[in-house]
């Protein structure tokens, strides 16, 4: 039986997964509208990955028999000034993602639930690389600078992400 403190914590990691996801979906659908079809499909792929992630939460709450307990999703922001922006705000995500599961195994350490520090360690791990990939996009977009055949190049191998 999972404990209070942590189960409400996961609740927490959870919810914030699902609003990581329908960020993504929003800027997935801000660069379809710029024809950058290759960031659309990038920030799709990593919407899905969110969601993979929530799940993988949500289960784990339902194995241990507590209880999911899903709050609203608001409207996320969908509006950017370039693909820089939608990137820099992605990775803000992403930081926001690693603290919280950083608190998260952190509480799992004090309150000596094993099993959850386990199942956090995928995550722990998990942010590291999520962390380097919007961090190397934003590192290219830096580096194209105005130019916009580079940004069109890097649209192009974007739009390859996760496909063999």
């Amino acid at each position: 039986m999972i404990n209070a403190k942590i189960e409400k914590a996961l609740n927490k990691q959870i919810n914030h997964e699902f609003i990581t996801s329908y960020s993504y979906l929003a800027m997935s659908g801000w660069c379809a509208q710029q024809n950058l079809n290759g960031f659309a499909h990038w920030m799709l792929v990593q919407h899905q990955e969110e969601l993979g992630h929530a799940l993988k939460l949500f289960e784990f709450v339902n194995d241990r028999g507590g209880k999911v307990e899903l709050e609203t999703v608001g409207k996320p922001k969908a509006d950017y000034p370039s693909p820089k922006d939608v990137f820099a705000a992605a990775y803000k995500l992403e930081q926001a993602t690693t603290a919280l599961i950083n608190n998260l195994y952190a509480l799992a350490v004090e309150e000596k639930d094993y099993a959850t520090q386990s199942h956090l360690k995928w995550f722990v791990d998990e942010q590291v690389e999520e962390e380097k990939s919007v961090s190397a996009v934003l590192a290219m977009l830096d580096m194209a600078g105005e130019s916009k055949g580079t940004l069109l190049m890097l649209d192009h191998q974007f739009g390859k992400r996760g496909k063999s």
